[in-house]
């Protein structure tokens, strides 16, 4: 194909003034405004569902404060150790680790660290960590898909030499830009194939949460091995620098690695979690003992479904009582009314 023509069908990248700008002495950078809006989208997300479960409004803010700093700490922490050559290699610069906006979080380390977070905020809020997880689930994976687009501005990540039409373009002078690689050369745009994964993956959280009621951390385990997924053969087709490991004889990026781990082990955990719940009710998404103040749930209502639904059979057990005790009054008023009088009865006793 001629380069020419290649060029035209390629996505560009923005030029390498669209990374960042200057609002008075503040730096703004693209990469945190996508992380950011992610974010926002997720919170968006998250407390529409939270509030569909009937859960305390309030709530889930209140955990998102806790689990957000969390995960970003987190998933720093994970790029660096993933990625220790730029921090702590011959030219390593130990000053770049807390420059977050220059790019570089891994999910696997805000997944963690941010559980951790939200934990806390579960154990003091009374609800149980997988009620927030299955919840958030499709809003994680939404704050993913915009936050990819982090790393098109930062013209990072991306994958080897292509010559498909949506093949991406990258600045020759960009400190990214492949040595020994030709100018004008394309490369696999990993950070769209990503996006566009995670947004099928929302789209498919969604449709079977709607249809089964996954509860109990069904669905975020199910988020984890549909975001693993693709993460596999997304990771092979990347090479920006990573740490390599060798395991069966095959020599792949930690995170390629981490990846399979990580899919296994959620497959592993839905089909566990599934058969329980075939043998359990569907359980509370409150921590045991633990009853939210009256008027704190999103509709006014004190309990979850669940407890909605055995404080409705109560209160129809007790009416079904009340009216049994009223016919017995009525009849028994009934024979009284019957029964002959004697000289001197003035009616029935009162």
């Amino acid at each position: 194909m001629p380069m020419s023509q290649a060029v035209q069908a390629a996505i560009p990248s923005p030029p390498a003034e669209f990374s960042s700008f200057s609002l008075g002495p503040l730096t703004i950078h693209a990469y945190a405004l996508c992380i950011l809006a992610g974010i926002i989208l997720a919170l968006w997300m998250t407390s529409a569902r939270w509030k569909h479960r009937g859960l305390p409004q309030d709530t889930v803010w209140d955990i998102a404060i806790w689990a957000i700093p969390f995960g970003i700490i987190g998933g720093r922490l994970y790029h660096v150790i993933s990625s220790p050559d730029a921090y702590f290699g011959p030219n390593g610069d130990l000053a770049l680790i807390p420059q977050i906006w220059r790019g570089g979080l891994g999910i696997w380390g805000a997944i963690a660290l941010g559980a951790v977070g939200a934990w806390i905020a579960c154990r003091r809020a009374g609800i149980k960590l997988s009620t927030f997880a299955d919840v958030a689930a499709p809003g994680i994976l939404l704050a993913q898909a915009v936050g990819r687009w982090g790393n098109w501005f930062n013209q990072e990540l991306f994958g080897g030499p292509t010559d498909l039409p949506w093949g991406l373009e990258i600045d020759p002078n960009n400190t990214n830009f492949p040595d020994g690689t030709a100018p004008g050369t394309l490369f696999h745009p990993t950070f769209l194939y990503e996006s566009l994964w995670n947004l099928a993956g929302v789209a498919l959280l969604l449709a079977l949460d709607r249809r089964f009621r996954l509860r109990g951390g069904r669905l975020f385990w199910l988020y984890a091995a549909f975001y693993t997924a693709g993460r596999v053969w997304i990771e092979m087709l990347r090479i920006d620098d990573a740490e390599l490991v060798t395991l069966f004889g095959t020599t792949q990026r930690l995170n390629v690695w981490t990846s399979i781990a990580l899919l296994v082990f959620s497959i592993g955990m839905f089909i566990f979690l599934s058969l329980r719940a075939r043998k359990v009710p569907e359980p509370s998404p409150y921590l045991p003992g633990y009853t939210p103040p009256a008027g704190e749930t999103a509709g006014g209502s004190n309990n979850s479904p669940v407890d909605n639904k055995s404080e409705t059979d109560s209160r129809n057990v007790k009416s079904a009582s009340q009216s049994s005790d009223t016919r017995a009054n009525v009849a028994e008023t009934k024979n009284e009314a019957a029964k002959p009088q004697r000289p001197g009865d003035s009616g029935p006793a009162t």
